[in-house]
């Protein structure tokens, strides 16, 4: 028997094709695993190459490593035969474990392909040096050869499905799984090799015409490792990119989130915004109509935001916003939708049980909002006036139920707000005066529809003209001319009260300068604001301007400000305050008695002026708790050193008790109806006629 024997340089080198074969194989499994359709059938089949080059190159490798004493060769129809062998098989076997889901079965079938195939290949490589007499196997390890080959490919296999996904340290994996892999189709060959016995007297029948050993393991190794080698950086190179992918479609997929969330949601407060609400709406009506049940839709608008808005900045007022939102989010169910449909205006949309629910729901919802908020160290305090339409009820459109919860808070506000209201149909009518209203004092300030009349007032002692109060009116086109009360709290409730109360002081202005330049230097004009110009930032700034523009000095304009806004923020009030007086603006407090008059604060006050109001006037002849009050308000102004000024004065005893009592100055009218400006000189002159008749 003719004796063989291995060169370790070339045994070794087949270790190293066979681990960096297994390796691209693991690789390649990963790839196959991430690709789709067309992509990924092009991957088995690269694979199939380069899996059935490595195995077949290190098989190849390790026939070269074995000599005999007698000279070699390998017939090519054969050794190309044996590669084929092992690309289909491989090929064969990566196809069965390509899928999304592997079953068992499908490794185990695999595996006896692929196991099979190696073989096959194998004993076909050994069959093209056509040995004569033929190569003699032991039955034994020859058995044992397919046995590794099979269990190995079942291995490797398992292996290759397991590491196929992208996970952090796939890769090191890989390398280990590799060795590993390597070593077993190494033992399926070395059995193999191991079970061949060779005659004495056999010589190699495929010299004449065959491939010689000289130089062919360098060009076996090379083509190999090229294969490989191409194989396995168009896979490193392919996953690169395919990673790059990934991470482009997960930012396009999380800017995706960030515009549906812009879209949909308030950008200030995050809460679902109108579009999204409208949504919520329909799929409430619609489970309502399906399914039963009823649900709320609650219109939500802050009391007294705007004061703060104006008071503190907008920066203040929407970290205000926001903590509104905040504490009214963390007080429903998770499946209803609190939305922000703008400015201070916020919806909720609640499922109920029963409408008295409801009730509970808006109860809850004033009490939390009406306690005070912290904002950049201030204490602020806003209410909420809450509108609740029903469905099914109160509308049959998602339109209908807004309008109609829009209506019924615009009743709780009027009904003095910081609570909620229910709608009724009696509320639509009144809703859409407002509006029409709304609309036409919107028009009537474009196109100058106001007026001013004036009241004068009358010093108590002399009876002589001191100056008049601005009264502000509008000749509405088709209404006529309306008094303050009918849209001065509209105006007010929109913020127009801002342009409105600006036109009101420069035209007062304009009007004391004609009669300042006409002789009358020691009147003063009034002018009323309200709490809203009160508390705006830029009231000092449009004072200022309404005196320079028409030339006027500054002590002819006395602003009056009721006690209740004077009070309601002392500490402000008293910075804005200050610097009027500082400009030598005269100071009113109006309506004096009717608040919560703090000492403190009002000898605090850069005042120069209490007005009586004219509640307590009224009935000063018949009541002696209001001639009591009145005697206590003069007492207070003349220790304080205030000019007191009566207003509502209609009668001679009202004129006649107010002067024993120490007021200043009367105004009533007894004294003087409010007029135009054109009429006004004609009536100052017969009220001075009246009152001497009177006097006489």
């Amino acid at each position: 028997m003719l004796i063989g024997h291995y060169t370790y340089s070339l045994v070794l080198i087949s270790v190293l094709v066979a681990i960096l074969a297994s390796y691209t194989t693991l690789d390649l499994a990963g790839r196959i695993a991430s690709a789709s359709g067309r992509a990924r059938m092009l991957w088995v089949c690269g694979g199939a190459l380069s899996m059935g080059v490595g195995i077949w190159s290190m098989h190849f490798i390790g026939m070269l490593a074995f000599t005999l004493p007698i000279p070699l060769a390998y017939d090519i129809p054969l050794t190309l035969l044996s590669l084929l062998i092992t690309i289909f098989t491989s090929g064969l076997a990566l196809w069965l474990v390509s899928h999304d889901r592997v079953p068992v079965l499908n490794i185990v079938l695999g595996a006896f392909v692929m196991g099979l195939g190696s073989s096959t290949m194998h004993y076909t490589g050994m069959a093209a040096m056509r040995m004569q007499p033929g190569i003699d196997y032991d039955p034994t390890l020859f058995g044992l050869s397919l046995v590794i080959a099979v269990t190995a490919s079942a291995a490797a296999l398992s292996i290759a499905v397991r590491l196929r996904k992208e996970t952090p340290y796939v890769r090191l994996a890989r390398s280990g799984a590799a060795v590993i892999m390597g070593f077993a189709i190494l033992g399926m060959h070395y059995t193999a090799m191991t079970a061949a016995n060779f005659p004495a007297g056999s010589f190699c029948g495929a010299i004449p015409g065959g491939l010689l050993p000289d130089g062919l393991d360098k060009l076996v190794l090379i083509a190999s490792l090229t294969v490989l080698g191409i194989t396995l950086l168009t896979s490193v190179l392919d996953a690169r990119m395919a990673a790059r992918t990934a991470q482009l479609s997960l930012s396009l997929k999380e800017a995706n989130r960030e515009l549906t969330q812009l879209a949909l949601h308030d950008n200030l407060t995050g809460l679902p915004n109108r579009i999204l609400l409208a949504d919520r709406i329909d799929q409430a009506m619609h489970k309502v109509d399906a399914q039963g049940g009823m649900f709320a839709l609650m219109f939500l608008d802050l009391d007294g935001f705007k004061p703060v808005n104006d008071a503190f900045g907008h920066h203040v007022g929407d970290q205000l916003l926001r903590a509104v939102a905040v504490r009214m989010r963390e007080n429903f169910h998770r499946h209803d939708t609190l939305a922000r449909i703008g400015g201070d205006e916020f919806v909720l949309l609640v499922e109920l049980d029963d409408g008295e629910e409801a009730v509970s729901v808006a109860s809850r919802q004033v009490a939390l909002v009406s306690q005070p908020f912290s904002v950049q160290e201030h204490d602020l305090q806003v209410t909420v006036s809450i509108g609740i339409s029903l469905y099914p009820g109160n509308g049959r459109t998602q339109q209908e139920l807004l309008m109609n919860a829009d209506a019924a808070m615009y009743h709780a506000k009027s009904a003095g707000k910081n609570g909620y209201s229910f709608f009724d149909a009696s509320m639509n009518t009144n809703a859409r005066n407002q509006l029409q209203l709304l609309q036409d004092l919107r028009l009537a300030l474009r196109e100058g529809q106001f007026c001013l009349h004036y009241q004068p007032k009358f010093s108590a002692g002399t009876h002589r003209p001191i100056g008049a109060e601005a009264l502000m009116r509008w000749n509405h086109p088709q209404l006529g001319l309306l008094m303050p009360d009918t849209f001065m709290g509209l105006a007010e409730k929109t913020g127009l009260i801002i342009p409105i109360g600006e036109w009101v002081l420069n035209e007062a202005c304009r009007q004391m300068k004609r009669w300042y330049d006409a002789g009358y230097t020691d009147w003063r004009i009034a002018v009323n604001l309200s709490a809203l110009q009160f508390s705006h930032v830029g009231l000092v700034e449009t004072v200022t301007d309404a005196l320079a523009t028409h030339g006027l000095p500054a002590n002819c304009l006395t602003l009056e400000i009721t006690e209740t806004t004077a009070m309601s923020d002392a500490d402000a009030s008293m910075t804005v305050l200050q610097k009027l007086s500082d400009m030598d603006v005269d100071l009113s407090i109006d309506d004096f008695g009717t608040g919560y008059s703090s000492l403190m604060y009002l000898k605090r006050l850069p005042a120069n002026e209490l007005k009586i109001d004219r509640g307590f006037v009224r009935d000063l002849e018949d009541d002696s708790d209001d001639a009591a009050i009145v005697s206590a308000i003069v007492a207070l102004g003349q220790a304080l050193n205030l000019r007191i000024v009566a207003e509502g004065v209609e009668t001679a005893s009202q004129q006649s008790f107010l002067t024993r009592l120490g007021c200043d100055s009367l105004q009533g009218f007894l004294l003087g109806h409010p007029l135009p400006a054109e009429r006004f000189m004609a009536d100052i002159e017969a009220c001075r006629r009246r009152l001497s008749e009177i006097t006489n």
